[in-house]
């Protein structure tokens, strides 16, 4: 009796054990957050970083292999995490391990099933997406277009903002050529060479514009439409007609207000004005200064200040001018003074003087002949 007692212990005591023993193993191969069916504490992303900050992580896709390792590091300091952002505030459906089939056929099928998130929290930036070329051309069929988290990485986007103004950070406003390089990358090899893009690039100059200052944040409209070209004038005199800036620099604060006075822009501004839609032949400030390839003015090879460059501006709409003289008409948007232009200023000034006198002595002879008629008709005296 004693010694079946004996033997059912032992018994008990190594099934005891290899349960133990199995456990054991089962931890030490098996992290936490894989363990099926548990369930993660709420807004604790530690759950999910236990298995995704490990490097190397990936998952075949039939139209290539996605990473799916977070850096911890990143996300520490990334803008989400310091709002208390939780993964599974974004990622609805997953919860538990393992996680739902997954239905992607690409890593770039998994941002387009994924980005349409952002709009829980960032409803009025998305809105403003829907209306822009690159919404446009997604919805067209081009699936490389840009959506919210080819601009903005979800795990390590850093603050853009100050919370308390709203303004756009410093470095910030570094960053936004070198992501818009990410699908434009001719075109910011080109800027960063510019007057603007090599200040803001090379000198870290922020009263330089960037991408978003010409082309907006997230309405993006087309630049190649009408309505983009007429309204080019005003969007260039947001920063040259502050004299602010342009004081630092000794840049005439006259820019909008001398083109405007003139043919060309008179006409472009009456097209923005009354029909924005309808293209006009006449040039806006892109035409004779660039566009993304702006130069200093007084550069020997591009600049406009240089007469045989500006001929060559000049002669994109009238071929038969040959004389570098035709220039001499222009002002470089410069108001006529003694110091400049002192001739345009001086014949200015005589018709201010003139046309006035000559006017005034009209209305004058006009008025006092009305006076002596009327006094000498209450007399009765007759011419």
């Amino acid at each position: 009796m004693t010694q079946r007692l004996s033997t059912n212990l032992r018994v008990a005591f190594f099934i005891v054990g290899t349960i133990l023993v199995l456990l054991a193993a089962a931890a030490r191969v098996t992290p936490v957050a894989a363990v099926e069916g548990r369930q993660p504490a709420a807004q604790d992303n530690s759950y999910c970083l236990s298995c995704h900050e490990k490097p190397g992580m990936t998952k075949q896709l039939p139209g290539g292999l996605l990473s799916l390792t977070i850096d911890p590091e990143a996300f520490k300091h990334g803008v989400h995490n310091e709002e208390n952002v939780a993964c599974v505030d974004c990622h609805t459906n997953i919860s538990t391990f393992p996680h739902p089939d997954f239905t992607a056929a690409s890593p770039r099928d998994v941002s387009l099933q994924l980005y349409q998130t952002c709009k829980n929290c960032h409803a009025e930036q998305y809105n403003k997406v829907l209306d822009s070329v690159h919404q446009k051309a997604l919805a067209g069929g081009n699936f490389n277009a840009a959506v919210c988290t080819d601009c903005h990485n979800p795990h390590e986007q850093t603050r853009l903002t100050d919370k308390q103004t709203g303004e756009l950070l410093p470095q910030a406003r570094l960053n936004i050529p070198t992501t818009c390089a990410r699908c434009h990358s001719a075109i910011y090899d080109t800027y960063k060479k510019s007057v603007h893009g090599g200040a803001l690039t090379n000198a870290g100059n922020k009263d330089v514009p960037t991408c978003i200052d010409c082309h907006g944040v997230h309405n993006i409209q087309n630049p190649t439409e009408a309505a983009f070209r007429n309204d080019i004038p005003q969007l260039c005199a947001k920063c040259h007609t502050d004299p602010q800036i342009m004081g630092k620099y000794g840049i005439s604060t006259q820019v909008l207000n001398t083109y405007v006075a003139d043919f060309h822009g008179s006409t472009v501004t009456l097209f923005e004005q009354v029909s924005p839609n309808t293209p006009t032949n006449k040039p806006v400030c892109t035409d004779c200064h660039g566009v993304h390839d702006i130069s200093k003015v007084d550069n020997p090879v591009t600049g406009i200040s240089i007469k045989e460059n500006l001929l060559g501006k000049c002669q994109r709409c009238h071929p038969n001018v040959t004389t570098a003289s035709f220039t001499d008409a222009w002002m470089s948007h410069y108001v006529a003074s003694p110091t400049k232009f002192p001739l345009v200023y001086y014949v200015n000034l005589f018709y201010k003087i003139f046309i006035p006198a000559v006017i005034g002595g009209m209305l004058l002879f006009v008025v006092t002949d009305f006076i002596g008629r009327a006094l000498r008709a209450r007399k009765g005296v007759q011419h």
